[in-house]
């Protein structure tokens, strides 16, 4: 075999690289015969002879002996080793350009040399879009959907390009929306079906895409999967119903395919979505949750959910839940109840509803994606609802749960939306009750510290709720506040100049709220507050200026 390969190679440099000589030909086979018996070994010696540097001629003749030349290419550039030497070879734009030829047999072993040659390789991947082989490549799709192998040669090349962000804004220029849809229409194989679905998944993170995959019918396809696989308990069954209820909430995240998918809450899609929540499958009635929320990300379409029943449906899927639930659904209920609950009109619907009771049932979940939904839906029903704020801010279990993720360090997002919490309780309800409940609960040092925090709407939430304590029951918290370095931040925050014009007021509002305490007075003066509240009355924001003139006359009085 060794000696006949050095032959072939040998005549094959010899061999003019023009007309289809029966030596090229009989070379040619004998090299296609020593890789199928040993590729390796054969590669590493056709790099030693040079004969990648003869194939770009070879190519460029386009005869009887083309298809074999791009599959010897394809199955050299299997080895990793090779792949380099390939481009080095100045392979790629000869194969690029024979994928304009009619000749299947060519097009089929130029699309695997191609692939080899650009495996795992994203910098090759892009030469390759910027060559214009996506069009080129859905063309074919078009034109060649007879022949199966071609099919799926195009599909693994959609499914490594569509990996590029790079490919997305090409791939939306051509039919290939229409092409995949029809492609998937005509499968009923479930891994054909796997193949097409790898491919619309990367294509559907984009919006346009989405919005044409919408328009191509892809929609009703996945419909049928989902009526076609939900009973079935075959795992390639489960698989499909995964990858398409998953497809289906992924083209909702799209604005315009949201909306034209709703259709005013009258769309045949959104009403066979909502049928999934009280369904029995666990896959089904995520993505229904995961739906509405999707759909929730407008005040209208949020309006006209709660107006027509669809909380209840979320609530007893949350019930069923409750005890040892799935943590996913459970996830994507509150995702849909906090998004539901942004519209002012919604929020009292929603808390007679009785959401608020339902939600703290999962206080006790020790799953932090679970406590930040549950904590976010809590702080969009109380906003602006002073009775419901009230009733929660005394609860004692909650302020307690609060207190103890407040200091939840390994999960910033659970720790930020405690807080927010906390101080939304006191700003809505300006309830003694509720600062009593928390001061008890031991919550002020948290919304102190809560008063340094990086982001702006936090600190002045903080401040806000803080000037409440104060001004509600200063005695009760007059502790706290001491132990919580309260007047030395308040310090900070008025001599920081990065601090906006609203946190320097809030502060001189709340350093007023607490010169009625003896031992917070005497901190007040010691730190010689006065000097730096009269520094601030020629500040640029009038209302910061005006409060530091009100500050200092009152400081001035009582020292």
């Amino acid at each position: 075999m060794a000696d006949n390969l050095s032959e072939a190679l040998k005549t094959l440099k010899l061999s003019s690289a023009d007309g289809a000589s029966d030596s090229v030909e009989g070379c040619l086979d004998c090299l296609l015969k020593a890789l199928a018996h040993n590729n390796v070994e054969t590669s590493e010696k056709i790099q030693e002879m040079g004969v990648l540097a003869m194939m770009p001629a070879l190519l460029s003749a386009q005869n009887s002996c083309t298809p074999k030349v791009a599959n010897i290419i394809a199955e050299v550039a299997k080895n990793e080793f090779m792949r380099s030497p390939c481009v080095e070879a100045g392979l790629i734009p000869p194969l690029v350009q024979l994928l304009n030829c009619k000749d299947q047999e060519i097009l089929l072993q130029t699309g695997r040399a191609l692939g080899n040659i650009c495996y795992d390789s994203h910098s090759l991947q892009a030469q390759l879009i910027s060559m214009g082989v996506i069009p080129t490549l859905v063309r074919l799709l078009g034109v060649h959907s007879q022949n199966t192998a071609l099919t799926e040669m195009c599909l693994i090349a959609f499914g490594n390009l569509a990996e590029l962000e790079s490919s997305k804004e090409q791939f939306a220029s051509t039919n290939i929306a229409e092409e995949l849809v029809r492609l998937f229409r005509k499968q009923a194989e479930h891994e054909k079906k796997e193949m097409i679905f790898e491919v619309l998944a990367p294509l559907a993170e984009n919006d346009v895409i989405k919005l044409q995959l919408v328009d191509a019918g892809l929609v009703e396809c996945l419909l049928e999967v989902v009526a076609q696989t939900v009973d079935s308990d075959r795992e390639e069954d489960v698989a499909q119903l995964k990858t398409s209820s998953d497809l289906m909430v992924l083209l909702l995240l799209g604005d315009e395919s949201m909306q034209k998918l709703f259709e005013g809450g009258k769309g045949s899609v959104f009403q066979r979505v909502l049928s999934w929540v009280p369904s029995n499958n666990h896959q089904l009635q995520l993505a229904g949750a995961l739906a509405i929320a999707n759909f929730a990300r407008n005040d209208g379409n949020c309006i006209h959910m709660v107006d027509t029943g669809i909380v209840q449906k979320l609530l007893e899927l949350l019930d069923r839940h409750v005890e040892e639930g799935n943590v996913t659904v459970q996830h994507a209920a509150l995702s849909a109840l906090r998004n539901l609950a942004i519209p002012v009109v919604n929020k009292s619907k929603m808390l007679l509803a009785g959401v608020s009771d339902v939600v703290l049932k999962f206080l006790k979940s020790e799953m932090p994606p679970v406590q930040f939904k549950l904590l976010g839906t809590l702080r969009m029903l109380i906003d602006t609802q002073a009775d419901a704020a009230e009733q929660l801010g005394t609860n004692a279990k909650l302020v307690e749960r609060l207190v103890e993720w407040c200091e939840a360090k390994d999960h910033a997002g659970v720790m930020g939306e405690s807080n927010r919490l906390l101080s939304a309780l006191i700003r809505h309800s300006k309830s003694k009750d509720v600062v009593r409940t928390v001061i008890q609960g031991g919550g002020v040092k948290h919304l102190v510290t809560m008063a340094t925090s990086e982001h702006m709407i936090m600190q002045n939430e903080a401040l806000v709720a803080l000037g409440l304590i104060a001004a509600l029951d200063l005695d009760c918290a007059e502790k706290d506040f001491v132990g919580a370095n309260l007047v030395q931040v308040l310090h900070k925050l008025l001599t920081d100049e990065h601090s906006a014009p609203e946190i320097k007021y809030n502060s001189m509002i709340l350093i007023c709220s607490v010169m009625g305490s003896e031992p917070l007075h005497k901190e007040v003066q010691s730190l010689a507050f006065i000097d730096v509240v009269s520094n601030l009355r020629s500040h640029e924001n009038k209302t910061v200026a005006h409060q530091a003139s009100l500050t200092e006359q009152r400081l001035t009085a009582q020292s």
